[in-house]
C-alpha cells in the first residue's frame, strides 16, 4: 500500500518547481494547470497593430532557456513604438512552464 503513495507524493512534490523561474512576474498559478494573459505596462503611444512576443520556457526549474524581454519582442515585430506591454504565463504539473512577453505597437 505504500509503494501506491508514492507516486502522489512525488508529483506533489514536483508541482511547481518549474514555476519557480517565473515567480513574481504578477501572474496566477495553478498546481495543475496555468494558461494566464495578463498586462504589464501601458505606454502614452497610440495602439498599433503590430504584435510581437518573445519567451522563455523552464523544465522543472531547473534549466531555463530563453530570451522573454521587452526588447527581444518588439524586435521580433519591428516595433520602435511601444504602445502596450502583456505577459503570458503557460504550466504543466511544474515539469514544465512558459513565460512570454507580448508587446503591441506601430512600425
Amino acid at each position: 500500500m505504500k509503494k501506491l503513495l508514492v507516486i502522489p507524493v512525488a508529483l506533489a512534490a514536483l508541482t511547481g518547481c518549474a514555476g519557480f523561474a517565473f515567480s513574481g512576474q504578477g501572474t496566477a498559478m495553478g498546481g495543475l494547470y496555468t494558461d494566464a494573459d495578463t498586462p504589464f505596462a501601458v505606454t502614452q503611444n497610440d495602439v498599433g497593430k503590430k504584435k510581437g512576443e518573445s519567451c522563455a520556457t523552464s523544465i522543472l526549474g531547473l534549466v531555463t532557456t530563453g530570451d522573454a524581454s521587452v526588447r527581444s519582442a518588439a524586435d521580433a515585430a519591428g516595433i520602435k513604438n511601444i504602445s502596450a506591454v502583456d505577459s503570458s504565463f503557460m504550466q504543466i504539473l511544474g515539469l514544465y512552464s512558459k513565460y512570454c512577453v507580448v508587446v503591441s505597437g506601430k512600425g
